[in-house]
């Protein structure tokens, strides 16, 4: 039933006021940490809250407890960093919502040793002269894949964006019309050519392109002939497209360099693990291709970047464009660059340690014993207010590499009897920390595959304190 407006007007009037609120606030633990600018905009936004509440006929409690403890709420909300660590088991390994690859350990080191202290980021320890920045990675880039000469950008699409700019703008740059590829957050590589100052010139049919398609498109207007690799989908059946060796031969033997688009690069063969071969940087380097581009972090496992390697030549005007300053990235992106990147020279040692790696190739037998694990943990913590059991699923690599492909797994599956499945998943996001997971004909799937260690525990807690 609605207030009467006399009984409104008093509650209105009975409205504490915003100063007196903050004294109160003053002797209150709960805004000892809290500025005393945020104390009087969290005051004054749960006053006008109470105000709206009771004008819209709401019901609402009005009293200076009331009050200040809304106003504590919304203070320790806007004390809260933004950006939160959080527990994945969506079983998508590299889930770009979520912040794609996890940095390794020898990374993190890295990272902290260099932003915490001064560095020779730009500067030459052996002549005590101005150095640079891609020195840290150049040599162990070049080790690792074979290339003449490398950089790192900010990202893959900026690395692409930059190598255009430089070997192509204002010219003609052929490309097979099966490759022109959309990436995320709908950027796509024909939006990213013309923003370079490259004219787009597509060959062949979606599904079918051959050498003679590159060869009658050449003309003295072209300046590259690119390559996109196709790490975020599959096209099967009737088709047809030039390999990167034919391609780099046709380029040389016309004068015109050649271009790859790598995507979700990687620098080790994947087929021994048991998963499909994805091309590793060093073979796309050995066909002759002039310049490579690749992600820093997607299959690689690292922070993000976009790295360009190559010929010498190639790199050096690359590196000369004043874009490069602008796509350029910082120390700490340097440094844990650097340690992922060092990892590699033993493939063994990066599969142990990189988390995306260890994920990736995780065995469906270690799988199905961290699933059981998780059970007993989650059964313990639930009791009967929750049915539980184990199914086989699939978890899948995610963040635009490997198309298509399904990892085999095994995942916890819940239904609580106390509320409704997407109640259960509303409460997992909002708890400290948020757990995402997935729903699946009305069970809430946990996949133990993107569970880091001991987070099997944190979960069992944390459905404990739910279902009670």
């Amino acid at each position: 039933m609605k207030q009467s407006m006399p009984d409104k007007q008093l509650q209105l009037k009975s409205l504490p006021g915003v100063d007196h609120i903050l004294t109160l606030a003053e002797t209150d633990d709960r805004f000892i940490r809290v500025p005393r600018s945020l104390v009087l905009e969290s005051v004054r936004r749960a006053i006008d809250d109470t105000r709206t509440q009771l004008l819209e006929h709401r019901p609402v409690i009005v009293s200076d407890e009331a009050i200040i403890k809304q106003a504590a709420l919304i203070a320790a909300q806007k004390m809260k960093n933004r950006l939160t660590p959080l527990i994945n088991a969506t079983g998508v390994v590299l889930h770009t919502n979520l912040g794609r690859a996890l940095l390794c350990r020898d990374a993190l080191d890295h990272i902290m040793a260099v932003s915490s202290s001064y560095s020779n980021l730009e500067f030459n320890l052996a002549t005590g002269k101005r150095g640079s920045r891609y020195e840290a990675i150049e040599a162990l880039i070049c080790e690792l894949t074979g290339a003449q000469a490398a950089m790192a950008v900010n990202n893959n699409a900026g690395a692409v964006l930059l190598a255009l700019n430089t070997l192509a703008q204002g010219r003609q740059v052929i490309v097979s019309r099966g490759e022109l590829v959309e990436i995320g957050g709908a950027f796509r590589v024909p939006d990213v050519m013309i923003k370079s100052g490259c004219i787009l010139k597509e060959v062949g049919t979606t599904n079918r392109t051959h050498p003679h398609d590159y060869i009658l498109a050449i003309t003295e207007e072209t300046g590259l002939l690119l390559k996109v690799h196709t790490s975020n989908y599959k096209i099967e059946g009737f088709t047809t497209s030039v390999c990167l060796k034919e391609l780099a031969g046709i380029g040389k033997s016309h004068g015109i360099p050649v271009m790859e688009d790598l995507g979700s690069g990687t620098l080790i063969d994947f087929s021994a693990f048991g998963l499909p071969s994805e091309p590793p940087v060093f073979e796309q380097v050995a066909s002759g291709a002039d310049v490579i581009t690749f992600s820093g972090d997607k299959l690689l496992g690292g922070p993000q970047a976009g790295i360009i390697v190559g010929t010498k030549q190639c790199l050096d005007q690359i590196k000369a464009n004043p874009l490069a300053r602008a796509l350029r990235i910082d120390k700490m992106t340097l440094a844990g660059l650097e340690a992922t990147l060092r990892l590699y020279r033993d493939t063994r040692v990066a599969v142990e340690k990189l988390p995306t790696l260890r994920m990736l190739t995780l065995p469906y037998e270690q799988i199905c014993q961290d699933a059981d694990r998780l059970l007993s943990l989650v059964t313990e913590a639930a009791g009967d207010r929750a049915e539980l059991a184990l199914a086989d699923m699939a978890s899948r690599p995610g963040g635009g590499s490997y198309p298509g492909l399904t990892l085999p797994t095994r995942c916890l599956t819940i239904r609580p009897k106390t509320m409704s499945v997407t109640a259960l998943d509303k409460k997992l996001r909002a708890f400290d920390p948020p757990v995402v997971g997935r729903i699946e004909d009305d069970w809430f799937i946990i996949d133990p595959r993107t569970l880091q260690p001991g987070q099997d525990k944190i979960l069992a807690n944390i459905l404990k304190k739910l279902m009670n």
